[in-house]
């Protein structure tokens, strides 16, 4: 009855609070919103778990794992040191970079444009799974078969996207860089890498996810004894669930705060796009 009643006091108080929030204008009410609704989905969590007495082998509480975090922080840490530090960040860097690069070289031949960009699509529809073993018998089981992944799928998103945001600039300013006398290397970097720094953050933003998800899946297949996926993988096996969900909470705070980096350094770099005269 207990939880009932909570439930239904957050049924009819949560919208109510949050269309209140909605109302509000400025900043501090744009960044209130999705802390309040967080805020209500975990409270909501804790009182179905708790009150209806949901097993914690099938959904802990959110007390339980934050917890699990509480007792479990140097392990945590260690497992962040090995899957984001030592293979999502060189894994991006390098699928990134060498995708920019690579769609640069594409954008002065028609030829290699029509012949690469297809493969985009093929490489974007292999699994993980197929792909993760793979690179692990290339690579060993350390760190570098984890990076290889997040190559793998890094690559091609920023290929494509970058390829489409040379393509993006208009005839007009084209022709005024020529009649300027402009060299094709100022047209480049004074013109179209800055018109397709959009199209460069969007895949940025897109693989800093991507690459967080790519290594703790090739973990599954192969690691030393420390990382995010191994410790998932291992600790399921041992019914801790409350650990699991601590490593899944430390994988969606990493993500989520890699892509609002990203959007603040997009915002701030590209300042001029209509997007952001708002």
């Amino acid at each position: 009855m207990n939880a009932g009643v909570a439930l239904l006091l957050l049924a009819i108080g949560g919208p109510v609070l949050l269309a209140l929030l909605a109302r509000s204008d400025g900043r501090a009410g744009r960044v209130a919103t999705p802390l309040v609704f967080g805020a209500l989905v975990l409270l909501a969590w804790q009182v179905v778990c708790a009150g209806f007495g949901v097993p914690k082998i099938l959904l802990p509480t959110p007390s339980e794992v934050a917890l699990a975090i509480a007792h479990h922080v140097p392990m945590l840490a260690a497992d962040f040191m090995q899957t984001v530090v030592r293979s999502v960040l060189p894994g991006w860097l390098i699928g990134c970079g060498s995708g920019l690069l690579a769609a640069i070289l594409l954008d002065r031949s028609e030829f290699l444009r029509r012949g690469v960009l297809p493969l985009g699509s093929l490489v974007s529809a292999m699994p993980i799974v197929g792909v993760a073993p793979i690179m692990v018998m290339w690579f060993g089981f350390d760190w570098q078969s984890k990076a290889a992944v997040v190559v793998v799928m890094t690559f091609f998103p920023m290929l494509v996207n970058a390829t489409a945001g040379l393509a993006s600039t208009g005839a007009m300013e084209r022709d005024l860089m020529r009649s300027y006398a402009a060299r094709d290397w100022q047209t480049l970097f004074k013109l179209r890498l800055p018109n397709a720094l959009p199209f460069i953050f969007n895949a940025l933003k897109l693989n800093s996810t991507l690459a967080l998800i790519g290594a703790i899946v090739a973990e599954f297949f192969g690691t030393p004894i420390v990382g995010m996926g191994f410790r998932i993988s291992t600790e399921v096996a041992r019914m801790n669930l409350d650990v699991v969900w601590a490593e899944i909470t430390l994988a969606a705070v990493v993500g989520s705060a890699s892509f609002a980096v990203l959007a603040l350094i997009e915002r701030t770099v590209t300042f001029w796009h209509p997007s952001f005269r708002t």
